[in-house]
């Protein structure tokens, strides 16, 4: 079973450098430095500006970052300037309370929306996953069932693109199924489920971790060389994500 114990395992012992984003009072930082020490993980280092996060990891200072609760649209600004992405592509790893982390893409409202992302994202993630040596299992959403073609243009191509992705999958040794839009199918048999667009996503997660309970461990930054774990600035601790992101940096080095 993959869960965050399984990352936090394989985070204890690592050496990374990993650097998080924290704006507010010192106890606050006193709360995030303690609780990595007092589970086996290094001090990480504060960053109270997303520039100065990020141009630290592109210069080797820190080995991975994670945003924290710092302004998402400035970081992921400074992302896309510092190391010339014209696109950001993350998934989000989320973990019920009694079972396996799956892998949700795409979050961001302004990923996924061409069907070439949604290939990119497949084959990011299941390398990401593959990482961790999970098999991955692909699931592909659009916004209703096959018969369903002719009610609304949009829905029609969601579904085209879903036919095409899993097309496209096909004889590549990749486990990738087309679940419509039923949801509570994938999310039983599916361990990376891509959505129709970055909206939907982004209400997929919101509606698993604020209402459903569901733990959001973070989203990395699947096409960038270097680890960048992006989080809620909703969430009360980072400790997951500051384990996520020196698990990942341990495996690249």
């Amino acid at each position: 079973m993959f869960t965050a114990r399984t990352i936090l395992d394989v985070a204890r012992g690592s050496d990374a450098r990993v650097g998080i984003g924290f704006v507010g009072e010192d106890q606050g930082v006193r709360r995030i430095t303690s609780a990595t020490r007092r589970i086996g993980l290094e001090k990480p280092i504060i960053f109270n500006d997303p520039w100065r996060l990020v141009e630290a990891l592109s210069i080797g200072d820190i080995d991975a970052a994670v945003r924290g609760n710092l302004d998402a649209n400035s970081t992921m600004s400074a992302i896309k300037t510092i190391f010339s992405l014209k696109r950001i592509l993350r998934a989000a790893l989320m973990q019920p309370k009694k079972g396996s982390i799956i892998l949700l893409a795409p979050v961001g409202v302004d990923e996924g929306w061409a069907v070439e992302d949604k290939i990119e994202f497949i084959n990011l993630g299941s390398k990401f996953l593959t990482n961790f040596n999970i098999e991955p299992r692909i699931g592909v959403l659009s916004g209703g069932r096959k018969g369903d073609k002719g009610r609304h243009p949009i829905v029609d191509k969601t579904l085209e693109d879903a036919e095409f992705v899993v097309r496209h999958f096909a004889g590549s040794g990749l486990d990738v199924k087309d679940c419509e839009i039923l949801i509570e199918n994938a999310i039983a048999d599916r361990n990376l489920i891509l959505a129709p667009d970055g909206i939907s996503g982004n209400l997929i997660f919101r509606a698993l971790h604020f209402l459903g309970g569901w733990r959001a461990i973070g989203a990395p930054v699947l096409n960038l060389e270097k680890v960048f774990i992006d989080t809620s600035r909703a969430k009360k601790s980072y400790i997951d994500s500051i384990a996520l992101a020196s698990a990942i940096a341990s495996m690249r080095k």
